[in-house]
């Protein structure tokens, strides 16, 4: 691969348009703009990330986890960019670099649109419905590959679709992104069949097309059938999504009494050597608020990682461009920082997400996405019925449930139900149950 061809502003659905005029606001720019303005990213503040949804103490949701990784995206791919002009000075394409940040930042920015409600464990109620529950008896429907887009749903294939599929009413290429911008939220380019034992993947086979489309134009080789390379600075977004979660969650479990501020310090305080350690120790004394202590520490050891990362992506372009490079950023850190992220995780692992405030919002997002999984696709299926007609006039018209196949009728139910926040999405089941009628 290489840079000039793989930083493209051309879009997505608006080729016949694509023109090399110079303009103040770059494509990618607009990338971003067209995403802070547009109806799924905004759900994104009544969406649960780890916690549930803010009481009297603010925790992230989607929305502003979405922010602050494209903020640390956008840092990162500025340290990239700085150190690639210098080692590819005199090419003819090199001002293009110029673009990596802004690229970068609307990657992130959109990389977790298509989650559904209730954090993490929405994913997996809606595959395990289809792999354990009552959607079993649907399989005889569906092709094997089709078949395999449900039982393995996922929030990174589910973000691809939503931002490149023409829903109903709307325009050819979905939001009309920019190639490279699509191409860079995508960490697992190949289809459901090759998700293996994670169930992770990039694209359902619904836009199998559309991303073939896109790794062409970018030069961006097809390894075996249906699996691409990743477009380079994917590793960058992965990077910044890994370390936003993995700190902001530590900063989230204090403010919430799940850990302790000396735990939290240490753990954040590992990050550094000893003689960084002791000045950051001298001014931590200066400040008298746990918060204000603890953000002090997150903001360093964001900074640290943010350099650290962009060294080793910029060690290994060369690898990186070949399609050779395996990891991600993070594993390819020196080992001290690597094994202090390692300490966070296995944490976040033991006292975070089994915390009975997560088991909690897990176990009722589960019910509700559940029963509306069960009703939903039983009135898509069997639209002849009075109840499923009366169903199917509550589902926005941009979801196409009356469509030829029962495949893409199925996606419709998922398109509307992994959409919702977890307000609707509760308020929702409440109507369907009888318990909220509307005011006479």
């Amino acid at each position: 691969m290489n840079w000039d061809q793989l930083i493209c502003d051309k879009r997505l659905g608006m080729e016949e348009f694509h023109d090399n005029r110079h303009q103040t606001r770059s494509d990618f720019q607009r990338d971003y703009d067209r995403l802070i303005f547009s109806s799924p990213f905004r759900r994104l503040q009544n969406k649960t990330q780890v916690f549930p949804l803010p009481g009297s103490i603010f925790v992230h949701n989607r929305l502003t986890h979405s922010l602050e990784v494209s903020s640390v995206g956008r840092s990162m791919a500025n340290e990239v960019a700085i150190r690639l002009a210098s080692r590819h000075a005199g090419q003819t394409w090199v001002r293009k670099l110029d673009y990596l940040r802004d690229i970068v930042a609307a990657a992130c920015l959109c990389h977790d649109l298509g989650n559904p409600p209730f954090g993490h464990s929405g994913e997996k109620t809606i595959s395990t419905y289809f792999s354990e529950g009552n959607g079993q008896k649907l399989k005889s429907l569906f092709k094997d590959k089709e078949w395999s887009d449900f039982t393995n749903f996922e929030g990174n294939a589910n973000s691809f679709r939503l931002l490149t599929h023409q829903f109903r009413g709307r325009r050819r290429g979905g939001m009309a992104m920019t190639y490279s911008s699509l191409a860079s939220i995508v960490k697992y380019p190949y289809t459901s069949a090759d998700a293996g034992e994670k169930g992770k993947f990039g694209f359902f086979q619904s836009e199998l097309e559309i991303f073939r489309k896109v790794a062409v134009q970018l030069g961006i080789p097809e390894l075996s059938q249906d699996r691409f390379s990743r477009h380079p600075l994917v590793y960058i977004t992965e990077a910044a999504d890994d370390i936003c979660y993995q700190i902001m969650d530590l900063e989230d479990a204090h403010k919430l009494k799940i850990l302790t501020p000396d735990i939290v310090q240490h753990h954040l305080l590992a990050f550094f050597n000893e003689e960084d350690q002791a000045r950051m120790t001298r001014a931590l004394s200066h400040l008298a608020d746990p918060n204000e202590k603890i953000a002090y520490l997150r903001s360093n050891a964001i900074g640290t990682l943010v350099v650290n990362c962009a060294d080793v992506f910029v060690k290994n372009e060369k690898e990186i461009l070949n399609g050779t490079y395996t990891g991600s950023l993070i594993k390819g850190l020196d080992q001290d920082l690597l094994d202090a992220y390692e300490q966070c995780s296995a944490t976040a692992w033991s006292k975070i997400y089994c915390a009975r405030e997560v088991v909690d919002i897990e176990l009722a997002g589960n019910r509700i996405l559940t029963y509306l999984l069960d009703t939903l696709m039983d009135a898509v299926l069997h639209p002849e019925k009075n109840y499923s007609r009366l169903l199917l006039n509550i589902i926005p018209e941009q979801y196409d449930t009356v469509a030829s196949t029962p495949y893409q009728r199925v996606q419709s139910v998922l398109d509307h139900i992994s959409g919702m926040t977890d307000i609707y999405a509760l308020d929702l089941f409440r109507k369907l149950n009888g318990h909220s009628l509307p005011a006479v």
